[in-house]
């Protein structure tokens, strides 16, 4: 189990390291936030909130846009606001400082049982293996290189395999916005996306709506299975 430590009092993090090694984790230590967003990655992050180069709360929120590792705030911040904070901004759990050796295992423990238990399934649409916890997408046991917003689509198909997925829901969920102009982009990296999948058919337009991720269905009157009309333009990420 991978821990990553983010705690610029030395003598702690030295005396937490040696504990947690001794109890079979294996620890990387790091003393600032950009150290953390820069670190290899992790099962969990034990986090100080109060580090000299980033205010805990931002880095929080920055680690948990960058990935779904777990994350429990170890501080001395204790008020109730404070609590509030980190954890409306991403963190799983908080334990304020002092802290027994013995309830901090018991949290990173509950909290490792809880993300486990959430983390989605692959999902397998014939040849193509969708692991959404591992970032990856595979067609017989190759990868497929996908862009960020790439994945981001086809992982929005794939939550409901056989439903239309309005392009609005799409435009919210993928680019954080539903303005008309990004129809465009939406469509181009549907065109991109199929190409790399191989699979004809496979990401269906339903026209007037939206996209399905469906097996091929040439018989359905109000499916297009073929690409949407190839652009010039380069779709931005």
């Amino acid at each position: 189990m991978k821990v990553l430590l983010v705690e610029d009092d030395v003598r702690l993090a030295d005396a937490l390291t040696s504990a947690l090694r001794a109890h079979g984790y294996e620890v990387s230590h790091v003393t600032t936030g950009a150290a953390a967003l820069n670190a290899a990655p992790a099962d969990l992050v034990l986090l100080d909130l109060g580090l000299p180069d980033y205010d805990g709360v931002d880095l929080c929120r920055k680690l948990r846009e960058r990935d779904d590792v777990a994350i429990i705030a170890v501080t001395a911040r204790g008020t109730e606001r404070d609590r509030v904070s980190g954890l409306r901004v991403g963190a799983d759990d908080y334990v304020v400082k002092p802290f027994s050796f013995a309830e901090l295992t018991a949290r990173m423990e509950a909290v490792l049982r809880r993300v486990r238990t959430s983390r989605p399934q692959p999902v397998r649409i014939g040849p193509l293996r969708l692991d959404m916890d591992a970032h990856q997408v595979t067609r017989d046991g190759a990868p497929i290189p996908l862009t960020r917003k790439e994945f981001d689509l086809l992982t929005a198909l794939a939550r409901d395999p056989g439903s239309v997925v309005p392009k609005q829901r799409l435009l919210i969920e993928v680019w954080n916005t539903d303005w008309q102009g990004t129809h465009r982009t939406l469509e181009v990296h549907i065109g991109t996306l199929r190409a790399k999948l191989g699979e004809p058919g496979l990401v269906q337009t339903v026209r007037g709506v939206g996209y399905r991720l469906a097996a091929p269905d040439p018989g359905h009157p109000d499916t297009d299975s073929e690409p949407d009309a190839p652009s010039s333009r380069r779709a931005e990420d």
